[in-house]
This record gives structure tokens, C-alpha cells and sequence, in this order.
């Protein structure tokens, strides 16, 4: 059986005893019920983890014996940024845990102009805690040892001239990642690279319910995005996203 997953946002050392945060402390004590005596696996998000032992139970939490550094990596040799149209809560949700579970490297949630969801700054950044808080019980429950980011909200508008600026800032003959943008009209599908070089980084852009304006997938054309398409069907935001990312990872990734 599995030993049970904690992430500890403090760096954790072997030979050390430390405290449990009062998050982790519930959720190991009251929601798994281990005890005194008990294994568990911590990691800090670094890469590795840490074997430990609960070592005393209070009234106040707990606190465990670091044991032994365990050299793991579970990460994809190929560094995926998902820059998804943010949708109705349950389907991002859906789409921020199940891409961390299928080795997403990053997250960009974005604000088009046919977004049905429609966030203050204020709900923008609750959302945003809301799904780092996902991507590190995702990652507890998947084995990654390194945690995704979640970057804040931003307009696509404002992310395009984002990665403007980047590919204007590359140098030393560096070429800028590959990028993708799922279209229901593309004319090519990932078939068709599957005899391109390797990738190590790849950015994939998917849009909202209601897709793109012509007037985004124009300026995503203009800064270098190849139109993908998925099959003759037309998926729904949540299904195209994770689709895509699953077969990228088995052309490129680790699959």
C-alpha cells in the first residue's frame, strides 16, 4: 500500500523533527487517522521526497522525524505551459487537477472575449488560490514531487503581448517554444509532426466554450501559434484540453 503524500511548502531536511502545518496536521490525523509509529512521504516541491515517521501527537498537531531522502523525479522531460480560457468552476477545477495529473509543467489560465466566466480582481485572485490549492492535493495524489505554477489571471490580449516581448528578448540563437492553439478549423492534427524533432517545450493554447473571435486566432497566427485540430468532433474546452495534452506527452513527453 501507498504511503500516504504531504506537501510542505518549508524545505525539508533529513534528520530533522518538524511540525506539521495545521492543514497537513488535519488531514493526516483526522481525515486518514494515522498514528504515532506511522510512515509517511513528505516533499517540499524541489524535487525528491522524504520518508518520515509521525513522531508525537497533540492536542496543538504533530510532529514527524525526517528520515531519509528519496531521490525521485516523475516529472515529463517535456515542459508543457497550458494557457487554458478560464470556464465555469467545476470544469476548471476539473481541467487544473487532471492536467497536473497528466505532467502539465505550467498553468496560464486566461480571460478571452467570448469567456462566459467573468472575474473581479478580488475573485480573480480567490480563484487563483483556489486552483494552486488543487495543483498541490493533485500532486499529492500523483507522485509529482515538483509543484506546478499557476500564474494569475491575465487577458489574452495582455498575454499575447506578453509572449511578444519574450520572443523579441530571445538571444543567443535560442528559438522561442513551440506553440499551439486547438481551432476546430485547423487543417493539420498532431499526426502530422509526429516526424518533427524533438520537443523539450511546448506552449498549448485552448479557448473558452465559445472559442475564439477571429480577431484572437488572427493575432495568435501573427505571433507564430500553429491552428491544431482533434479529430473531425468538436470537443468541449474541458475535454480538448486534456485530449491534447495526453497524446502531446505521448508524441513528445513520457508516455
Amino acid at each position: 500500500m501507498a504511503l500516504p503524500r504531504f506537501y510542505c511548502p518549508e524545505p525539508v531536511i533529513t534528520g530533522q523533527i518538524m511540525a506539521l502545518s495545521a492543514g497537513v496536521a488535519h488531514h493526516a490525523l483526522r481525515v486518514l487517522r494515522l498514528e504515532e509509529g506511522d510512515k509517511l512521504i513528505l516533499f517540499d516541491g524541489n524535487g525528491g521526497e522524504f520518508q518520515a515517521t509521525m513522531a508525537r501527537i497533540g492536542k496543538s498537531g504533530a510532529t514527524v522525524v525526517v528520515e531519509r531522502n528519496l531521490e525521485i523525479e516523475r516529472e515529463s522531460p517535456l515542459a508543457i505551459t497550458l494557457a487554458q480560457a478560464v470556464c465555469a468552476n467545476e470544469k476548471m477545477d476539473w481541467i487544473v487537477q487532471k492536467a497536473v495529473e497528466l505532467g502539465v509543467y505550467r498553468i496560464q489560465p486566461i480571460v478571452t472575449k467570448l469567456s462566459t466566466v467573468k472575474l473581479s480582481e478580488e475573485r480573480a485572485e480567490r480563484r487563483t488560490k483556489h486552483w494552486r490549492q488543487i495543483v498541490v492535493s493533485a500532486c499529492e495524489q500523483c507522485g509529482r514531487n515538483r509543484v506546478p505554477q499557476v500564474l494569475p489571471l491575465i487577458s489574452l490580449s495582455d498575454w499575447f503581448g506578453s509572449q511578444m516581448e519574450e520572443r523579441k528578448n530571445l538571444s543567443n540563437g535560442d528559438l522561442p517554444n513551440s506553440c499551439f492553439m486547438l481551432s476546430p478549423t485547423a487543417q493539420k492534427g498532431l499526426c502530422d509532426f509526429r516526424e518533427s524533432s524533438p520537443i523539450t517545450a511546448l506552449t498549448l493554447l485552448v479557448g473558452p466554450e465559445g472559442g475564439f473571435t477571429p480577431e484572437e486566432e488572427s493575432a495568435a497566427l501573427m505571433i507564430g501559434f500553429i491552428p491544431l485540430r482533434l479529430g473531425r468532433r468538436i470537443l468541449r474546452t474541458e475535454s480538448a484540453a486534456l485530449a491534447a495534452v495526453a497524446a502531446i506527452q505521448a508524441l513528445w513527453g513520457d508516455y
